[in-house]
This record gives structure tokens, sequence and C-alpha cells, in this order.
């Protein structure tokens, strides 16, 4: 007897977006406390292309043991198909979004880029009913991120890559700097940033103002023109949603005191700097909540945060998502669309 299967995009070797294969997969069997998602939409986010390569970046040893074939993808928005036992919040035809198994699936076990993916009950919640499945899709990861670095991080757990747990700071009246606010972290942060009451610098290239202005942004700064590390001073904090190694270049906007939010902490070597110039370094680890999700789709429902749209792929056309991924200047959130 043959299982039952579905359409999902697996890659068998790691290598760039021609590695995407859309093939029939066998379909998630439920466990107890999970519910299976007729998926909706799907979105791309960075630890999908860093999975897709074999996760290059990392030292050998920090490198996931990766079982071929691997179903990349962790946001979702769909229709609940069924339910296991164990689960009494959710019912079959109920539509949810959800960010499945992250961080615990970094080595390929979070299966959303297919028509169906199991998620645990608890990381899911009711989709915000204001918006669409490709809106709602693209959300999880990146508002999650905004929220957990700005707003509450809703775990202890440290980043690897710090041994203490993060902490947000305050921001009503406070100049708040963010840095790649165009893209998916960061067109969030901007405006959980701007709802706390801070004065918001957005920094991006120059095509981006007026988008960035709409949402918020009280000042833009167009990098291909001035390095805003050259331009700003008196910061109170800045979240660098691009990250990285030049990511020290902003500690000499920042006060004693205040602080600097890495999205993407790999590469940092300015400790040392930020520890004489008294400034505050520190960066979290998203994981997913469906409590925080929730908390979030009344903002997504009431329209105070706002969801921006890249492009929309069909799922069996992933390979030119994640091309359209790497040629950067990404406004917004790159969707998948499973049902049209």
């Amino acid at each position: 007897m043959s299982l039952p299967t579905m359409k999902a995009i697996r890659q068998h070797a790691f290598g760039g977006p021609q590695v995407l294969r859309h093939e029939d997969a066998p379909m998630p069997v439920l466990q107890p406390g999970e519910v299976l998602v007729r998926v909706h939409a799907a979105d791309l986010n960075p630890p999908d292309w860093y999975l897709r390569e074999g996760y290059k970046m990392l030292p050998p040893e920090w490198q996931p043991k990766v079982s071929f074939p691997v179903i990349l993808g962790t946001d979702v928005s769909g229709v609940i198909a069924a339910v296991a036992d164990g689960v009494e919040d959710f019912a079959a035809g109920d539509e949810v979004y959800a960010m499945v198994c992250f961080p615990d699936g970094l080595a390929g076990d979070s299966r959303a880029y297919a028509e169906y993916v199991s998620v645990p009950a608890t990381q899911v919640t009711r989709k915000p009913q204001a918006i669409d499945h490709v809106h709602a899709a693209a959300a999880p990861m990146s508002l999650l991120t905004a929220w957990q670095f700005l707003i509450e991080p809703g775990h202890d757990a440290p980043n690897p890559l710090q041994p203490h747990g993060h902490e947000p700071v305050p921001l009503a009246g406070k100049a708040v700097v963010v840095n790649g606010a165009a893209g998916g972290v960061g067109h969030f942060a901007l405006q959980l940033a701007k709802g706390q009451g801070a004065r918001v610098i957005a920094v991006a290239s120059g095509g981006h103002e007026a988008f960035l202005r709409d949402l918020g942004a009280d000042e833009f700064i167009d990098y291909t023109q001035a390095a805003a590390e050259e331009v700003v001073r008196g910061a109170d904090l800045v979240v660098d949603a691009v990250g990285g190694p030049a990511t020290g270049r902003f500690l000499r906007t920042l006060k004693r005191g205040d602080a600097l939010f890495p999205v993407f902490p790999l590469g940092f070597s300015g400790a040392a700097e930020a520890q004489r110039l008294g400034v505050t370094v520190s960066t979290t680890q998203v994981r997913s909540s469906g409590a925080q999700l929730g908390q979030l789709a009344d903002l997504l429902d009431t329209g105070t945060v706002r969801v921006a749209i890249d492009s929309v792929f069909p799922l069996a056309d992933a390979h030119q998502a994640h091309e359209r991924a790497a040629q950067g200047h990404i406004r917004g959130k790159i969707v998948l669309s499973v049902i049209g």
C-alpha cells in the first residue's frame, strides 16, 4: 500500500537555488500535540538559504548535521486539516499562522515549503483576519524577531554567541536607528519602535525613502549617499537588521549606557571597544511562540503593524524566489503561494 504524498520543495544536496526541486514527498505523520496545516502560503527567511547552502558561514563544528532530502522553510499561513491527540484549542477548518520549529528545525525539520506541514500546537495561533494568507505567512519569523529584540524575548535562552540573555531597552522618547530598515526584520522593527514612542532613523537605499516614511520613519539616511555611522550621533539604540562583521561601525553613534542590537551577530569583533565606550551589545535567537504570534495578530488586525510584500512566487518556482533573495534590496518579504 502506497503512502499518501504531497507536493513539496525538496533538496538532495547543498548548493544554489537550482538544487530546489518541486516533487512528491511523503505527507507529514502527526505526532501527539501537533496539528496538520494545509499550507496556503509560506515565506522566505535568511535561515532558508543558509541551510540550502549548507551553513557555509558557520565554523564546521557549529554546522547542523543534515539528512537529505530536506524541505526548507519555517513560516506558514493556512488551514488546519487535522489535529492529533492532546490538542484541544484548535480544530479542523481553523485558519492559522506559525513559525514552525525554530531554531530546533535548523537542520531541516521545519518543512514549510510544502502543501502540508505538521506543527506543534504551541507554535500556531489563529491567523489575523484582516490580512490574507500571503501577508500572514510573511510575518512570523521577521516580526517575532523584531518583537523579541525590542519588546519581549518570551524566553531566557541566550544566543549561542553571547553568554547572557537578551534584555530589551525602554524605547519611549528614545532615538532609535534601524539599519536595513526596508527588509523583513527592519520594516517591522521600525514600526514596533515607532509604536513604543521612539524617534526612528531609518537607514536604507534611496529608493525606499517614501516607503519607510509611510511606515513612520522620522528621519531617513540613504546609505548609498552617506555612511550612517558618520551622520548619526547621540542615538540611544541601534537595531542593525543587517549585522555581520561591519556592525561595530555603529558603536560610534551611541552614548555611554546605550545599546547596539545586531540581528545577525556572527563576525562582530568590537566587544573590547563596546566595553571601553560603555555600550551594551546584545542579540537574541528568535524562537517559535504561538502565544506571541497571538499578541502580534492583534497588531496586524488593527493595522498597527503592516506587512510589506516584495514579491510572490508559486511554490513550484521556489528556486526563482531564492534567486530574487540573492539579488538583495528586498522591500519587506518574499512569499511562496501554495494555494492561489
